[in-house]
């Protein structure tokens, strides 16, 4: 236990209960306000919500490592009791190897090699999704439509694992991030599939999965160079089944949720389709799937002024530092003309996201495919949450959608009827 220490403020809510996980702005204000560095009782954790510390944080790895979990357990303490990612829980020189394979697969070089595979299928995706006489208003849930069918479909292509089984790739990353929180309901409800959903992942990892050509078999052929071991490569691959669609399905849901809400700003997107990308920084900035991650300091730490002991868990608030209004102006306006740079969304530093570009040109090729289709967005019913203990995750996104008038290439498609709610992925994957 973390003795309680004195002079620092203390906040007494509970980061994880079910209020805060549906809506953690409130949280986060008063985490920012109580000041740079606050003791959470809930969990016997320090904690920072401000941009400029949490910003710093995440720089300094050599005082606050990955390496004892980047969740709430202390596994420099205890026995882990579930599996560590070999990126986001392995500090330097552990950590190297594997960041220098994935940096080099994921990097500039196959975004270019995907972009027109990754166009063609959004544009088909749209197409299904909007087949009406323009003028026509169409009703879908855009979280199983859009946000989990596309990602589900490009990037587990791109990885090169068969369709079949694709559906638990979510539930096995849902579970995953759920275990970096506390082992509290969310977990529990996991659980009992959890044993079956690593397996199928594991599985999945081995060599004989991959033909040539897609991410998997190029990690393999990583190992066979001797970039990384063979023990090694397994675990590379399954990082990116852990990282590679849930965060992107759930920032692509809670930008649809933010255009919807925002008509101007989807007008906007509309009359400059080069803003896509910025619109998506923005969406991250504005609505960070990643909510939390943990680090563990290796020594006493000093943060604002006060001390984060040695082997104290220090609890990270992204999205709370993305909305610090220390730093951005008007943080609670959605703004895709805002200048999003900077935004901790896909951490910082040596633990950033590895697969960041590839989930900017994921959104990119869907929104520009969407705005050339799609003349108003709006809500066509209540939003809804999906509960998780590290992601702002969405289980529904109810959309009215305007087809516009558009000068488009005709394809051979099966029409979808309008008006329709799907409810799964799968009924929208092309």
């Amino acid at each position: 236990m973390t003795r309680e220490p004195r002079s620092l403020p203390v906040l007494d809510l509970d980061p994880f209960g079910h209020d805060v996980l549906t809506d953690p702005l409130p949280f986060d204000a008063a985490l920012r306000d109580a000041g740079p560095l606050v003791y959470l009782p809930a969990h016997d954790v320090y904690a920072t919500g401000r941009y400029a510390e949490v910003h710093a944080a995440l720089r300094n790895w050599q005082g606050l490592g990955s390496g004892a979990g980047v969740g709430l357990s202390n596994f420099r303490t205890e026995k882990p009791w579930r599996s560590l990612s070999v990126l986001l829980e392995a500090d330097p020189p552990h950590h190297d190897a594997p960041r220098r394979v994935l940096a080099g697969l994921l990097g500039p070089g196959a975004q270019r090699r995907l972009r027109a595979e990754w166009t063609g299928v959004a544009e088909e995706l749209v197409d299904r999704l909007l087949p009406g006489p323009d003028g026509t208003d169409v009703e879908f849930d855009a979280v199983a439509a859009l946000a989990e069918a596309y990602p589900l479909r490009v990037f587990p292509d791109a990885l090169g694992i068969p369709r079949e089984g694709r559906e638990h790739l979510l539930p096995f990353s849902d579970f995953l991030l759920n275990a970096f929180g506390p082992r509290n309901d969310l977990v529990a409800a996991g659980a009992p599939r959890a044993r079956e959903l690593s397996a199928w992942v594991s599985a999945r990892c081995t060599r004989e999965t991959y033909g040539g050509g897609g991410f998997g078999a190029l990690i393999w052929e990583a190992a066979d160079r001797g970039e990384i071991t063979p023990a090694q490569a397994p675990l590379v691959v399954r990082s990116l089944f852990a990282a590679g669609v849930n965060t992107t399905v759930h920032a692509l849901a809670g930008l649809l949720q933010a255009f919807a809400t925002h008509p101007g700003q989807w007008a906007r997107l509309r009359a400059e389709p080069a803003l896509a990308r910025a619109a998506f920084d923005e969406g991250v900035r504005w609505a960070s799937p990643v909510q939390t991650f943990f680090r563990t300091a290796t020594g006493d730490v000093r943060i604002g002024g006060a001390v984060v002991p040695d082997g104290a868990k220090l609890l990270l608030f992204l999205g709370a530092a993305n909305r610090d209004p220390r730093r951005w102006p008007d943080p609670d306006t959605f703004d895709i003309t805002r200048d999003p740079s900077g935004h901790l969304g896909f951490g910082f530093g040596l633990h950033q996201c590895v697969g960041q570009g590839l989930a900017r040109l994921e959104v990119e090729c869907l929104l520009t495919a969407l705005v050339r289709r799609v003349g108003a967005l709006e809500p066509a019913g209540p939003a809804r949450r999906r509960l998780n203990n590290t992601l702002r995750s969405w289980d529904s996104v109810p959309v009215r959608a305007r087809i516009a008038r558009t000068e488009r290439t005709e394809r051979a498609v099966t029409p979808i009827p309008s008006r329709r709610l799907p409810r799964t992925a799968r009924e929208y994957t092309v």
